[in-house]
């Protein structure tokens, strides 16, 4: 890591604490977007996610190379990808993608099932703007929840057809974000390379199968 990581203020003000993962009735705030896309966010929903963000980073990081334009590049951050049938590396993830699963239960009409994870070890670490529609027809819609631990990172949105200002997220320390209705359709999402001081932030983006 080329940045040092500053842990949650609440964390260090209140002591090592066990990571609990509350309920999500009547605790979420949600924001409408255009074309039917929302977001809901709810800051925090991990109480000691610092713990998990330690577990994270002793995992088997994968570093990856991607052609573009005429050659190969590095991917800009670490990534790990956990099936459905991959036990999740912390007890508190596995309880995190139940409670997303019985909350959402109605409108998802599936479950959660993959957990991909992203390691941006500082501000050069990024990914750019796209929408997770692989595996989903043109008119299908389908949901992507997040849970950021670590330093928080700005995450953007956007929509596709423009005439709207971009969205600007601080992301980190056990804060959550869902993605629903269009939003992987219609807007697109990214983390941006920062010239300030940042520390490492690990995010975990739970899909349905079949969705990336």
């Amino acid at each position: 890591m080329t940045s040092a990581y500053q842990p949650s203020m609440l964390d260090l003000l209140s002591g090592p604490a066990e990571v609990r993962v509350g309920s999500l009735t009547g605790r979420l705030t949600r924001r409408h977007l255009t074309a039917d896309a929302w977001v809901d966010i709810l800051p925090g929903w991990l109480p000691g996610s610092d713990a998990v963000f330690e577990t994270l980073l002793g995992i088997d990081w994968r570093a990856e190379r991607r052609r573009m334009y005429d050659g190969v590049v590095d991917v800009p951050r670490l990534l790990r990808w956990f099936s459905a049938e991959e036990p999740l590396p912390h007890p508190a993830l596995t309880a995190a993608r139940a409670e997303l699963n019985r909350h959402y239960a109605d409108e998802l009409g599936e479950e959660f099932m993959t957990a991909g994870m992203c390691l941006y070890r500082d501000g050069r670490d990024s990914v750019a703007w796209h929408g997770d529609t692989i595996g989903r027809s043109a008119t299908q819609d389908t949901m992507v929840a997040i849970v950021s631990v670590g330093s928080p990172r700005n995450l953007l949105l956007r929509p596709r057809a423009g005439g709207h200002d971009t969205l600007r997220l601080p992301l980190g320390h056990g804060d959550l974000i869902v993605m629903g209705g269009s939003c992987q359709r219609t807007w697109e999402h990214a983390v941006p390379k920062t010239a300030k001081a940042a520390g490492p932030r690990i995010s975990v983006q739970f899909r349905p199968a079949g969705v990336a």
